[in-house]
């Protein structure tokens, strides 16, 4: 019996009793009423739950005492082997062995979609991270907004989310011009720009633009730039693409900035038509021969000019024109992870929300992630002033990378390890987890050498404290999926992880799978075999919600 199965058998009893007296409140009840989770104390049984305090009010009883109504009624649920009432009205359930171990068939039969619920199911979310110019490399800051970002997408659509990652790129504005005169000076040898981008890497495109336009030194400057500026855009950009691809981070959307500011066949810019509908909304006037948002009626700590007095329009058009352009794509819900430097964005864009006729409180999200660094990282020799996410990847891999970078909240600074995360020992925390799963592929190799089958599946027979306890950390998994969408903390599913881990190793230690010496094979071993390959499913599963691979060799 897996826990949404339990969790529904619950739900008919308790309907059944607050039925008898107040059909309306019985109508209400759902599924989250139950409450079930894992006792921390395993005497008390394999599941417990606090319903009867949730429900009692409604109908008028002392929860003690609706809980005791409720026993006979559980315990007569298919599976059930004995119910006790505790304290103020907690209910502690204990499975027979059966129906616990069925779970482990539960798993093997789901495979990868075990762990997926429906929990957001019908909800269309825009999440937008990294979002980095696109006029240099990413950077070490970039790193943990992609893993972060991916991680938290993979678990919105394990939950049922319809999920886009989206990747904004600013390719309009004052900073790609002075990107394209960096180029462009690198490529003729001339002194850089002020305030020009450094680094070996603007010397390198421009030797490439110079190669592919030799004519770069006669033509018109203005010409010669806005040359230099597309190529070298082009080329970056597909770096950044290809350092993130690496990384496991694949965007469903690039979404460019300049197809905000380019006439569309009204003959007027998306930035254009914002203003038009802040206004229609109500909350736009005009001071000072500019155009203004009055974000104060929603919490900003000021007003916002969207276009100034001499026609130029702000930042904030562009950022208005892109909020409107996911809402027009059918996005009821949009998710913005931004960097540490970014915490005036959060009212700002929340007010821009509201602006817009949204609920800045229901249909909009704005994340900021904390710094990181890394004891003993270098500085890019191309770029000369970042820790480039490519030499990060090299430095110490794809997966010691990530999964130390899901880990940990979003909101919480952060120093790595290098030292500790390129060990092959069980300090290492992403060893420690797929060293688990890679054993769950020995146990079988192993089992299958000893002629172990999968043929037959006593789940009765799994009855051990620690398959008990391994079985009760398997069942966890949705739930902590589900949590982690919800909450929007992917490191969650990271120490979950751990803690399965540390089950399926001290279970490992003690229950074999294949028999031992002349031992003959028996019932038993099959049904660990299958407790196995489920530990491994979860673990795989897991691993992949944060963009880990998960080895079958160690």
């Amino acid at each position: 019996m897996n826990p949404d199965q339990l969790a529904a058998a619950l739900l008919a009893v308790v309907v059944a009793a607050v039925e008898r007296r107040d059909a309306a409140a019985a109508s209400t009840l759902t599924v989250a009423d139950i409450a079930l989770e894992r006792p921390r104390n395993r005497d008390h049984g394999d599941w417990a739950t606090s319903v009867a305090l949730k429900t009692a009010k409604t109908i008028g009883m002392p929860p003690r005492a609706f809980a005791d109504e409720l026993a006979p009624g559980i315990l007569a649920i298919e599976g059930v082997a004995a119910v006790d009432v505790a304290g103020p009205g907690f209910v502690n359930i204990r499975l027979e062995a059966g129906a616990a171990g069925e779970l482990a068939r539960t798993i093997v039969e789901a495979g990868e979609t075990y762990g997926h619920t429906d929990a957001l199911a019908g909800q269309s979310i825009n999440l937008e991270f990294v979002s980095a110019n696109p006029t240099g490399p990413l950077h070490i800051g970039h790193t943990r907004w992609a893993a972060l970002g991916d991680s938290l997408a993979r678990v919105l659509r394990a939950s049922g989310a319809e999920v886009a990652s989206e990747f904004y790129i600013n390719d309009a504005g004052t900073q790609m011009n002075l990107f394209g005169e960096s180029v462009l000076a690198a490529a003729l040898g001339e002194p850089a720009p002020e305030n020009g981008y450094p680094g070996q890497y603007i010397a390198d495109l421009g030797a490439r633009a110079l190669a592919e336009h030799p004519d770069l030194r006669t033509m018109p400057r203005d010409q010669a730039v806005e040359i230099v500026r597309e190529l070298a855009y082009g080329w970056q950009l597909a770096e950044i693409r290809d350092s993130l691809a690496a990384f496991n981070v694949l965007f469903d959307v690039w979404f460019s900035e300049r197809q905000l500011h380019e006439p569309e066949g009204t003959g007027t810019s998306p930035i254009d038509q914002a203003v038009d509908r802040l206004r229609a909304q109500g909350h736009v006037f005009d001071l000072d021969d500019a155009i203004w948002v009055r974000t104060t009626d929603f919490g900003d700590d000021k007003d916002r000019v969207i276009k100034r007095g001499n026609g130029v329009y702000t930042y904030f058009a562009a950022d208005a024109a892109y909020y409107l352009s996911k809402r027009d794509r059918g996005f009821g819900h949009t998710i913005y992870l931004l960097g540490a430097d970014h915490h005036g964005y959060v009212h700002r864009l929340k007010a821009l929300a509201g602006a817009a006729g949204d609920d800045p409180d229901r249909d909009i999200e704005v994340l900021i992630g904390q710094l990181v660094s890394i004891n003993g990282a270098r500085l890019s020799k191309r770029a000369g002033n970042i820790i480039e996410l490519n030499d990060l990847r090299a430095w110490l891999g794809t997966d010691a990378l990530r999964y130390s970078l899901a880990r940990y909240p979003a909101d919480s600074p952060l120093t790595l390890d290098p030292e500790l995360l390129q060990k092959r020992t069980n300090d290492n925390p992403v060893f420690y987890v797929q060293y688990a799963h890679a054993r769950t592929h020995q146990v079988a190799r192993n089992a299958a050498a000893a002629g172990v089958t999968r043929e037959q599946f006593a789940a009765e027979l799994l009855t051990h404290e620690t398959e008990s306890v391994l079985l009760g950390a398997l069942a966890e998994f949705p739930r902590i999926v589900a949590q982690a969408a919800t909450l929007r903390e992917p490191h969650r599913v990271a120490r979950y992880l751990e803690e399965l881990a540390a089950s399926y190793h001290r279970w490992y230690d003690t229950c074999r799978v294949a028999p031992q010496g002349d031992e003959p094979v028996q019932p038993v071993h099959s049904a660990r075999l299958w407790l196995s390959d489920a530990a491994g499913h979860v673990l795989r599963n897991g691993l992949t919600l944060i963009g880990v691979s998960a080895p079958e060799r160690m």
